[in-house]
């Protein structure tokens, strides 16, 4: 007799997590149905006012602080 963990492994994809079986909703969309409904998303969000549009003073921001978290994660491996 197989157990429970055995008999999910044969019903899935190659790479996929343990525990899960399958793809289902917005992950097993084709990438380009994927895009379109963000896009949808993103023009609703820009109509109602609830988007956020970075200036370039707080991208210039983003982009420093993203780049000092990630030298401190490069020197805490070494």
């Amino acid at each position: 007799m197989t157990s429970k963990n055995q008999a999910g492994k044969q019903d899935m994809k190659p790479g996929a997590s343990p525990g899960i079986k399958s793809e289902r909703g917005f992950a097993a969309m084709d990438p380009e149905r994927q895009r379109a409904i963000a896009k949808e998303g993103g023009k609703a969000a820009h109509k109602s006012g609830h988007a956020h549009e970075f200036t370039s003073e707080e991208a210039r921001e983003a982009g420093r602080k993203g780049g000092q978290a990630s030298s401190k994660s490069k020197s805490a491996k070494s």
